[in-house]
């Protein structure tokens, strides 16, 4: 009985969302995105770099926008009147509003990508594919799906505590884009996977061929060069993709983001800890900030 209104709140709120055109359009887009991506990859591509394309536009481009768009939108702009009303005229308190808001945007954001992505991730482990055979493990999956779904809570979060600290949808928005780009850029040139999406997304083919044991470790090839290549033309097709041009072949590049990278320490813990604490630590700031707001 206690939680029957936070519980109506995230009902409510979960069903507006899904109704939105923003989460249907995002929807359509994220599902023609990765059929045309595994479609130009199916026969050409082994599966931990085919794997790393499917997931770029979530742990890089573009769909980390929407991810954060919605998790703004809560506590800004005209919620802010209804909202009060809301929360003066009926028992329920400030925390059990935020929490059940923020959880109907992680669940839908997720639902989002799990709906899409784990057929997708199926289909190209276990094909038959003209392709050389790779060292993919059903633990790097696991891991690595998660890895990516905790990513996108973690982004929701910083969307829902920028929108709790600026009010405003669209302030909030700019701030996030032009804050976030730079400070990804720095943190991916010190490799810290466990901070940054864009160093997460060249660990993917590591983490994918992770084995469950330890010990097996030393067994798995090392392709650090291949994976170079696979990254040169993922981001020459995605770029073809998105401007309607016919898939052709990428020359490999040398250097910078495409410079080739091994994580032989790469730990699942850490990257755990490493999205999970700070998207806790955003929420409890989200929390405090809006429980000591005038309404």
């Amino acid at each position: 009985m206690r939680w029957m209104p936070a519980g109506a709140i995230l009902k409510h709120e979960l069903g507006g969302l899904l109704a939105s055109w923003l989460v249907r359009l995002w929807f359509v887009a994220t599902f023609v995105l990765t059929l045309l991506i595994l479609a130009a990859n199916w026969g050409a591509t082994q599966t931990a770099p085919m794997l790393q394309a499917l997931l770029f536009p979530y742990l890089v481009f573009p769909w980390f926008l929407v991810v954060m768009v919605l998790g703004i939108s809560p506590v800004t702009g005209s919620r802010l009147d209804s909202l009060s009303d809301g929360i003066l005229s009926r028992p329920i308190t400030r925390y059990e509003y935020l929490l059940a808001a923020w959880a109907a945007r992680v669940t839908a954001v997720l639902a989002v990508y799990l709906v899409v992505m784990l057929p997708v991730v199926l289909l190209a482990v276990f094909a038959k594919r003209n392709v050389v055979e790779d060292e993919v493990t059903a633990y790097g999956v696991f891991a690595t799906l998660a890895v990516v779904g905790l990513t996108q809570t973690f982004l929701v979060t910083l969307g829902f505590l920028m929108g709790t600290l600026l009010r405003r949808p669209m302030l909030a928005a700019v701030v996030l884009v032009f804050a976030w780009l730079p400070v990804n850029l720095v943190l991916s040139t010190f490799s810290l996977e466990q901070f940054s999406p864009w160093t997460m997304y060249q660990a993917v083919p590591s983490l994918l061929r992770t084995p469950w044991s330890v010990a097996k470790a030393d067994e798995a090839p090392a392709q650090a060069k291949d994976d170079a290549q696979a990254l040169a033309a993922q981001a020459e097709l995605f770029a073809r993709l998105l401007s309607g041009q016919a898939p052709a072949p990428a020359q490999p590049q040398r250097g910078g983001f495409f410079q080739p990278r091994e994580f032989p320490n790469l730990s699942l813990m850490k990257i755990l800890a490493g999205y999970g604490l700070p998207s806790l630590a955003a929420l409890v700031v989200s929390l405090l900030v809006f429980n000591r707001r005038d309404l």
